[in-house]
Order: structure tokens, then sequence, then C-alpha cells
């Protein structure tokens, strides 16, 4: 299952039924789990930690050391991928900047040609990430969120759950759960048809809706949309909704410049 060709540390931990593919390197204190498949010229580089059944594609480099001029290469960190990551061609994905730090995937998400994270990412489950997107240094992004592609994120934000992003787009600030974004720092609307097919029922749908028309189109700031929101009582998962609009990032919370999507 190893190519003849490949670069394997000695003390790289690897399980028997991996697939390494020719000239592939794996670098240093690396621990693959069963069924992953390491595709030619991909690079695992230092410490990095890979659940079961990932697919590292050709030429992509996972592990290397963060794009940080204040960066000591000596500095111990890590990348951690959990199960069933799918990782295409090109794909970059560098280590923690802080001793003991870690970029982190869950399970089951597929980033797709020439996606990049920076150190520090946190990404959660069955995300997409389609070609050429990149993520800047400790931005967390939720689960089930599309990210089209090329689409650019300034570092330090925060993307929610069930969000889609469109492609070409820039943003340097937060996008809640649920939300359509598009151009530069722009809240369209409701993922709506995401909700439906990630099995949210009308109920809570609706629920979202109302959430977001006083958070968000209400023509108040968002403090005082808070305010009017904490006074009614949420259920989850519009009580997901309001919670993240409460704690924003440092950069703030993108705002709408739309129509709410009609359910």
């Amino acid at each position: 299952m190893i190519h003849p060709t490949a670069v394997i540390h000695p003390e790289a931990q690897i399980a028997e039924d991996v697939h390494i593919g020719p000239y592939a390197i794996i670098d240093g204190l690396a621990k693959i789990a069963a069924g992953c498949r390491i595709e030619a010229h991909a690079q695992i580089v230092g410490h990095v930690e890979m659940g079961e059944g990932c697919i590292v594609g050709r030429a992509a480099v996972i592990g290397a050391a963060p794009q940080d001029l204040g960066f000591k290469p000596e500095t111990e960190s890590s990348v951690i991928l959990g199960p069933r990551n799918v990782l295409r061609e090109h794909v970059t994905i560098h280590r923690g900047s802080k001793p003991g730090s870690a970029t982190t995937l869950g399970e089951g998400n597929f980033l797709m040609v020439g996606a990049h994270l920076a150190h520090d990412v946190h990404l959660g489950n069955k995300n997409i990430l389609a070609n050429a997107c990149l993520l800047a240094g400790h931005i967390h992004v939720g689960n089930n969120t599309f990210i089209g592609g090329g689409a650019v994120f300034h570092q330090f934000i925060r993307i929610g759950d069930s969000c889609v992003i469109q492609g070409n787009g820039s943003f340097g600030k937060d996008i809640p759960h649920f939300c359509a974004a598009m151009r530069t720092n722009r809240i369209t609307g409701l993922n709506i048809i995401g909700l439906r097919r990630q099995g949210f029922s009308g109920d809570q749908r609706a629920a979202i809706k109302e959430l977001f028309k006083l958070l968000f189109c209400s023509g108040k700031n968002l403090s005082q949309a808070l305010e009017a929101a904490r006074e009614k009582t949420w259920a989850d998962p519009a009580l997901r909704l309001l919670d993240f609009a409460s704690a924003p990032s440092k950069r703030g919370i993108c705002p709408w410049r739309g129509e709410v999507d009609a359910d």
C-alpha cells in the first residue's frame, strides 16, 4: 500500500491499510489512521493527526509552518483532522502558531482544489470549501456551511452553521448562523434552501426568519435589536443565532443589505 518512491519518517505511525502514492512525503511524527489515502506528491509535515478514511490529494501540503513573520520554527504545534475529510489537489493547511496549538478539522469536510487554511483555523463538520477558498489565521467555521470558489476571509472572524457564501466574496466580519453572504461583507438574507435540505422544520425556519428580521432588518442598530430580541423567548435553533449575534468577534458582524428570502 506504500509506493516505493514515498519517503516515510521512521517515527510516523501509519495504519496497515493506508495507501501512500508515488513521491509522497510523510515527515515527522504523523499519525495516520486506517482507511486513509495519501496521493502522489502530497506532503504530511510535522505533527499531523489524521482520522480514519481521510483523503489527501496530489501535491497537497498538510502541517507546514504558518506564514507568520513572528513564528519560530522550533514551535511544537499541529494539525488535527477528524475522520472522512477530503482534501483535494494542492490544498494547504498550516499548523498552529503557538506552542501546543492546533489547526483543526472536524469530520466529513470537503476542501476542493487549492483551498487554504491558515494557522489556528478551526473548521467544524461537513463543510464544503470550493476551489481556491482562502481562510486566514484564527478563523472559526461552524458546520454544514458552503463557501464558493475564490472567497477570501480576514483573520479572527467567525462563520456560523448552515451558511452559504458566494464565490469571489471578500469578508472581514462575522457571518452569523444560517445566513447567505456575498460580495464584500454583505449579508443578503437567509440560507432557506440549505435549511430545508438540512431538515429544519417549517416552525424552526419561521422562528429563524423572525429573529433575523428583528436583528438585521428592523432599522435598529445591533445593540438595540439584541435588547429587543432578549425580551422574547426563542427555541433552538433561533436561540443559537441570537447567541452568535450577542458575542461577535472584535471585527463585528456583516450588515444586512438585501431582502429576506421567502420561505
